[in-house]
């Protein structure tokens, strides 16, 4: 069964390779998956893909929708 999950990724993003600068931020996502894990994996691969200078990625599933 596939269920809705709310999913916030908070995304660290360098400005380029020999700067200190970044931008930090959070982006909310909803993933319909069959489990908590499969919907974590979704989200971090759609972070990564939307934020490809992104460093650091902290995911996490916060609560099921529907």
């Amino acid at each position: 069964m596939v269920h809705t999950y709310e999913v916030l990724v908070d995304i660290k993003e360098f400005a380029d390779k020999t700067d200190n600068t970044y931008q930090r931020g959070t982006t909310r996502y909803e993933i319909d998956a069959p489990s908590k894990e499969k919907a974590d994996g979704m989200a971090f691969q759609k972070a990564k893909n939307e934020h490809p200078h992104g460093t650091e990625y902290d995911v996490r599933v916060t609560r099921l929708l529907k």
